[in-house]
């Protein structure tokens, strides 16, 4: 595994997030103040460039509401999410749908994500014909290139999502992050819904971005041993907070905060230093 640069390309800096609960008619003509929930309380951490940050706690802890605030999918209460010096809850229009653009989510579920109408091939290509990206004037050559960079051949684009796998399906909506050309991939259990055989190639296919495009991704889990294979960092999120961020190795042979003590004896070993042997 490389080592990941010192520059971020991303900086979250108190980031909070609310959300109102539901409030009975009852509770209002009472003159009961509306509940909230805090799901992210002063979360701040940083991502460098071809850096592979990972991002775990249990259900609840915070983790996807953090990429949903990323890419501007719900809107932070406070705090700044810094992509390469603009903050991007200041801005709107084109430059919000530039900033999703370098920001492309890639989520648990692909087939939620794709429309099951749409040919694989045409779905790749609208994504990098809408975004204008270089090699699009070429349908044919731009999503066998893709499909090809993902591991599918390139007859794959005839199919549709319904006639693929799960793990086929994901490749899929990889491709089609790519087709826009993202400088950070987001994923949020993007394998956690696969067999671990399929993982393991999953896994494989993420570094090999990352070291072939020069990628920086955030890596959302709540499976340790799949974050101790691809982290360069881990951080570990509990009740909204961030308790510990290190590297990989630092947090899971020498965690520091309680609740990591516990998240990880209520998981499978991830030692970090079994790297390429179990996932070879």
């Amino acid at each position: 595994m490389s080592t990941s640069g010192a520059t971020p390309i991303i900086a979250v800096e108190g980031l909070v997030k609310r959300f109102h609960l539901r409030h009975s008619m009852l509770d209002s003509l009472r003159g009961v103040p509306p509940k909230t929930h805090v799901a992210i309380d002063n979360v701040s951490f940083s991502l460098n460039r071809g850096e592979i940050l990972g991002l775990a706690g249990q259900s609840g802890s915070g983790k996807s509401t953090v990429a949903r605030c990323l890419t501007r999918l719900v809107t932070p209460d406070s705090g700044m999410i810094n992509l390469d010096g603009e903050d991007i809850r200041a801005v709107g229009g084109a430059s919000l749908r530039e900033a999703r653009r370098r920001m492309q989510m890639i989520y648990q579920d692909p087939y939620t994500s794709l429309n099951p109408r749409m040919t694989v091939g045409a779905a790749i290509l609208e994504a990098g014909q809408v975004h204008r990206q270089p090699g699009s004037e070429h349908p044919q050559a731009f999503v066998s290139g893709l499909l090809e960079q993902v591991g599918l051949p390139a007859g794959t684009a005839l199919r549709r999502p319904r006639e693929l796998s799960g793990g086929q399906r994901q490749r899929v909506a990889i491709a089609r992050s790519l087709a826009v050309g993202p400088d950070i991939l987001i994923a949020d259990e993007a394998v956690s819904a696969l067999d671990v055989s399929v993982q393991v190639q999953l896994l494989n296919l993420f570094v090999d971005l990352r070291d072939q495009l020069g990628l920086s991704i955030l890596f959302i889990s709540h499976q340790l041993a799949v974050l101790a294979e691809v982290c360069d960092r881990v951080a570990i999120m509990n009740r909204g907070r961030i308790v510990e961020i290190g590297t990989t190795t630092d947090v899971f042979t020498n965690p520091q905060d309680a609740y990591t003590r516990e998240l990880l004896a209520a998981h499978p070993d991830p030692d970090p230093s079994r790297r390429n042997k179990e996932f070879a």
